[in-house]
């Protein structure tokens, strides 16, 4: 169960603390994780645990530490979902360096079948998204049906609906980009309303290595967190209040 932000607010917690996509950088979420611990947050990561970086065994033992202290939990993302299904026997499209690596990697680790386990439970239960007052936290893309209902239970655990689609793919064309992955595009940020900021990861937008941001015509914000983690990037992280509090901090953590 996701604790809203009475119940965080009553477990002692200050604020949040939202992480973009990881790609399997334990050194970097280490530090993201310590540092909400000290500051007394709640840490919210934005999904993609794994494919790409050096070591996705050792973000899963992260991850899964912070759901056992209840001090965080992350939404579902595509690269999550994808690894899901490869652990559970379906076939998967996957670059050589994203789902293929992490199964090596989990393969070699002496905790690996564990590991594995757990991934399977975890992420089936994951939530595609997550409202806390005027914030909301997707993956990939924002659907103005989650503002009229939560996610289905157990999302990464069946073939997602349109909605959940959206929150784990983003807003795609029906068309391929050159290197043969489903074009995707923002039209979404049209949508949120006046007042809602949403928070994504998935697609890699900044310019200058800090989250970006931008407005829609129906003057919501969209704030894109993935900054290039396990691709030659760093990972990013935002510190908010919980909401009926005002002051924000940005900050950003250099993948060792």
């Amino acid at each position: 169960m996701i604790p809203d932000a009475a119940t965080l607010r009553a477990r002692g917690f200050s604020g949040l603390r939202v992480v973009g996509d990881v790609h399997g950088e334990p050194a970097a979420l280490a530090a993201a994780i310590e540092g909400a611990g000290d500051a007394g947050l709640f840490l919210l990561q934005l999904g993609d645990l794994t494919d790409y970086g050096s070591d996705s065994p050792a973000v899963l033992r992260l991850i899964f530490n912070l759901l056992d202290d209840e001090a965080g939990v992350f939404i579902l993302g595509n690269h999550d979902h994808k690894l899901r299904r490869a652990l559970t026997g379906a076939r998967v499209r996957s670059p050589p360096e994203a789902t293929p690596r992490t199964l090596e990697q989990l393969h070699a680790a002496p905790d690996g079948p564990a590991l594995a386990s757990r991934a399977v439970t975890e992420i089936g239960q994951a939530p595609a998204w997550l409202r806390l007052g005027p914030m909301l936290f997707v993956h990939a893309a924002f659907h103005p049906g989650m503002l009229l209902q939560w996610p289905a239970p157990e999302a990464g655990a069946r073939k997602p609906d349109a909605i959940t689609s959206r929150a784990m793919f983003g807003q795609v064309t029906g068309g391929t980009t050159q290197d043969g992955f489903p074009e995707r595009v923002l039209h979404w940020v049209d949508s949120i309303p006046l007042g809602l900021t949403v928070y994504v990861g998935h697609d890699q937008r900044s310019r200058d290595g800090r989250p970006w941001e931008t407005r829609g015509r129906g003057g919501g914000r969209a704030i894109f967190m993935d900054t290039g983690s396990g691709k030659g990037g760093h990972l990013s992280w935002v510190d908010l209040p919980l909401p009926d509090q005002r002051a924000a901090t940005h900050g950003t953590s250099a993948n060792a």
